[in-house]
C-alpha cells in the first residue's frame, strides 16, 4: 500500500469514527429530549393515512426525476449506458447511503455502472459530481430565499445565507475562469489529468445546465411538498415556506459526517427546525419519525430488491470493487461485460466505439 493509500485509508477511518461519535451524541440528545415530551403523534384519521400515501407517491416521483437527471448528465458526459441503470442505480445509491457509512451509495453507483457501461470509474464519479453541485446550488438558493423572507424568524440569522450565496458565486466564477483559460490554451497538463472527472460537469455552464438547475429546484420544491404532506397527515398547520425551511436545514445537516442513515444529526436538525416553527413535543417527534419513514424506508427496501435481483447483491459488488478500485482499471470489453452478468439477466449491448 502506498503512502497516499495509507493516508486515504486513515482519513476515511477517522471520518467514520467522527461520524459515529457525532451520531451518538445527536441520538443521545434527541432521546433525552424526546423522553421528556408527550408520546409521538400519529395520524388520527383515515384521511391522514391517505395523505401519507400521497407523500410516498410524490417521493417516488422525485426519485424517478433524479434518475432522469442522472441519465441526462451521463449522456452529456458521453457515457454510454442503459437508461434503466440510471434509474435503478439512483434507487440503489439512496439505499446505500442509508445502510452504508460515508455515503457508500455513491461508491455502489460508481462500481456497478462502470461494470455495465464503457466508462472508467473516475468517469462515473465525474457524472455524480454535477448532481451534487446542482443539489448544493439549489439548496443554497432556497436557503437564501427562506432566510431572507424571514421564515421561522430566521433562527440562523442572515449571515449563513449570505456566505452561502457568496460561495456559490465563487464556485461559478472559478469554473468560468477555468474554461476561459482552457480556451486560451492554458492549464493543458492539469486539464488532461482531471478531464475524466470534469467532462460531465462542463455541461452545467451550457444551456443544458440551466435546464438541469431548474429541474433540481423543482425536485427540492417537491421534497418540501413531501414534508408538508407528512405534517398535514398529523393536522399540523404549516406553510410551504415553513416546509422548505425544514427540508433545506436537514439537507445541510445531512452533509455532516454521521452514521449510516444520518442517524442523530438529521433528527436533531429536523427537531431544531420544527421548534423554530413552534411545533414541539409529541407532534414534533411524530412528524420527524413519519418523515424519516417516508423518505428512507420504502426507497431502502426497493434498493435492496434491485441490488439483489438486478445487480448481484451488495456483498459481491463491494468485493469486486475492493479488488480493482485503487487501480481504476480500464473497463472490461464487451465479452467480459457479458460474462460477468448473472445468468438469465437482461444483457446490455455496448456498441463499439
Amino acid at each position: 500500500m502506498t503512502a497516499a493509500s495509507r493516508f486515504e485509508h486513515q482519513a476515511g477511518h477517522a471520518r467514520r469514527l467522527l461520524g459515529a461519535a457525532l451520531s451518538l451524541l445527536a441520538v443521545a440528545g434527541c432521546a433525552w429530549w424526546a423522553a421528556r415530551q408527550d408520546p409521538p403523534r400519529l395520524p388520527s384519521s383515515v384521511t391522514g393515512y391517505f395523505v401519507l400515501v400521497a407523500a410516498l407517491t410524490v417521493y417516488a416521483l422525485i426519485t424517478a426525476l433524479r434518475g432522469w437527471r442522472w441519465h441526462v448528465i451521463l449522456r452529456g458526459g458521453e457515457i454510454r449506458h442503459a437508461a434503466a441503470d440510471a434509474y435503478g442505480l439512483t434507487v440503489v445509491g439512496y439505499m446505500g447511503n442509508t445502510v452504508l457509512p460515508a455515503r457508500g451509495g455513491e461508491l455502489l453507483r460508481i462500481l456497478l455502472l462502470s461494470e455495465r457501461s464503457d466508462a472508467r470509474r473516475r468517469q462515473v464519479l465525474g457524472s455524480i459530481v454535477p448532481e451534487r453541485l446542482l443539489d448544493a446550488a439549489a439548496l443554497v438558493l432556497l436557503f437564501a430565499a427562506v432566510t431572507l423572507a424571514g421564515t421561522a424568524g430566521t433562527p440562523t440569522g442572515t449571515l449563513p445565507a449570505l456566505l452561502a450565496l457568496a460561495g456559490l458565486v465563487a464556485v461559478v466564477a472559478t469554473l468560468a475562469v477555468y474554461l476561459r483559460l482552457r480556451i486560451a490554451g492554458r492549464l493543458a497538463r492539469f486539464a488532461d489529468r482531471v478531464r475524466p472527472m470534469t467532462r460531465a460537469s462542463r455541461q452545467l455552464l451550457a444551456p443544458r445546465g440551466a435546464l438541469l438547475l431548474a429541474v433540481t429546484l423543482g425536485l427540492w420544491l417537491l421534497e418540501a411538498a413531501v414534508f408538508l404532506l407528512v405534517a398535514s397527515s398529523l393536522d399540523l398547520s404549516m406553510s410551504a415556506p415553513d416546509a422548505m425551511f425544514v427540508v433545506v436545514l436537514v439537507s445541510f445537516f445531512a452533509m455532516v459526517p454521521a452514521a449510516p442513515g444520518y442517524v442523530g444529526t438529521y433528527d436533531a436538525a429536523a427537531l431544531f427546525a420544527l421548534h423554530a416553527l413552534g411545533v414541539r413535543g409529541g407532534a414534533a417527534v411524530g412528524c420527524v419519525l413519519l418523515y424519516r419513514f417516508v423518505i428512507f424506508v420504502p426507497i431502502t427496501i426497493a434498493g435492496l430488491i434491485l441490488m439483489v435481483g438486478r445487480y448481484g447483491g451488495l456483498r459481491a459488488a463491494l468485493r469486486r470493487g475492493r479488488h480493482t478500485l485503487d487501480g481504476d482499471s480500464a473497463p472490461p470489453d464487451h465479452q467480459e461485460l457479458l460474462a460477468e452478468q448473472a445468468p438469465g439477466e437482461r444483457r446490455v449491448e455496448i456498441a463499439p466505439r
